[in-house]
């Protein structure tokens, strides 16, 4: 059994959009990360993705709209769906998605972290 505290989690953060992996539920990683600013227009070709806001608020902007998502609000963005995570403040959130989810898809940024970084994330 592994328990953890979510947002204690994400005040351990020191660095934004840089994923880290606290747990793993049947081939899903959970991820905490501090967001701020904008990452990258990008898709997952194979993987949905989930967004949960732990603090803060987070735009989503998809090709035909945007989301708006406050504290305790989540979503699901389907795989092969093209979006652009927005953080207008620092927001705090938790990542429901396949252990194969690279960070930013195939739109690669100084900003990509390959999924041993977010494994090994020391903060």
């Amino acid at each position: 059994m592994l328990t953890k505290n979510i947002a204690a989690e994400c005040a351990t953060l020191e660095d934004f959009w840089f994923p880290k992996v606290i747990g793993e539920v049947n081939g899903q990683l959970l991820k905490v990360a501090k967001l701020k600013g904008q990452l990258v227009w990008h898709a997952h070709d194979e993987e949905d993705e989930l967004f949960y806001i732990v603090k803060g608020e987070l735009k989503i902007e998809l090709q035909d709209r945007t989301l708006h998502l406050a504290e305790g609000d989540f979503a699901t963005i389907a795989k092969g769906t093209m979006h652009n995570p927005i953080a207008e403040e620092e927001c705090w959130i938790l990542l429901i998605e396949p252990a194969s989810t690279k960070h930013t898809g195939n739109a690669l940024t100084p900003r990509t972290r390959s999924l041993e970084q977010q494994l090994n994330a020391a903060r």
